[in-house]
């Protein structure tokens, strides 16, 4: 059942499954940050990346080729994500977690914003912006906590070295032709497959691997609730066709 974006209803019976629901799965996406104002891959890149595609920038690839150019369109990107606020989704989801046994918040952003909201225990698909490191020897490496010092259309940057190997730092996030984190994606897929309530917001829901928490929560016999402007999902229990931030702080109201 979609329900349209305005006026928002949230129905009865999906208060009374989360009320009576022990374990819940939150999956977020790209939609989820956009709301902050953090630029999505399908965003127009503008200034000196206009020229650019952002798939083209996140490769393994791309970075052995260019290294100054990739770094510092990440630092563009840091830049904008250390600028950014938590919004209401991110609030109610946190504020969401004291009203059930246990929650599982697991994201496909690379950013902390959910964390900065007060969440504690977030699963990152797809790694983190602000956790970088070596491109050779993978050891961690630490960034100023300072916002990158970046005009706003961006421009190259040299990545830092490792002060162990002296290869370069490398941003920490999962690039196109790389695997997800096996660990993070496993923990993932137990949480799916044990929960009796799942919300799907800020992404289609349809990419794999990722597509797979939905589907095994739904197989498991989960409820699943897709909260997305534009649906994606066929198998969702409920569908609702807004902004993450309007749905959960409506629903945080309802409890």
């Amino acid at each position: 059942m979609i329900n349209s974006p305005s006026p928002l209803h949230i129905p009865e019976d999906l208060f009374s499954t989360l009320k009576n629901s022990k374990h819940v799965v939150v999956f977020t996406g790209a939609g989820v940050s956009a709301e902050s104002g953090i630029p999505t891959f399908r965003d127009r890149l503008t200034g000196l990346w206009e020229r650019f595609n952002a798939a083209n920038l996140a490769s393994p690839e791309a970075f052995k080729k260019d290294p100054a150019l990739v770094w510092g369109w990440y630092e563009w990107r840091r830049m904008k994500i250390l600028q950014a606020q938590p919004n209401a989704a991110h609030m109610a989801i946190a504020r969401l977690e004291k009203h059930v046994p246990a929650l599982t918040l697991i994201t496909q952003n690379v950013d902390d914003l959910h964390e900065r909201a007060g969440s504690i225990s977030v699963s990152h698909l797809h790694g983190r912006l602000d956790k970088p490191r070596c491109f050779s020897c993978h050891r961690p490496h630490l960034l100023p906590p300072d916002i990158p010092n970046e005009p706003e259309d961006g421009r190259r940057v040299d990545p830092p070295k490792c002060t162990q190997c002296d290869g370069l730092i490398r941003p920490g996030v999962v690039w196109f032709g790389e695997s997800l984190p096996e660990t993070t994606l496993s923990s993932a897929f137990k949480a799916a497959k044990t929960c009796d309530l799942l919300f799907v917001a800020g992404t289609s829901g349809v990419v794999m691997p990722a597509a797979e928490i939905p589907r095994k929560a739904k197989r498991a016999g989960a409820k699943v609730v897709e909260v997305n402007p534009v649906p994606a999902m066929e198998n969702a229990n409920w569908t609702f066709a807004n902004g993450a931030g309007q749905f959960f702080d409506q629903l945080l109201k309802g409890l």
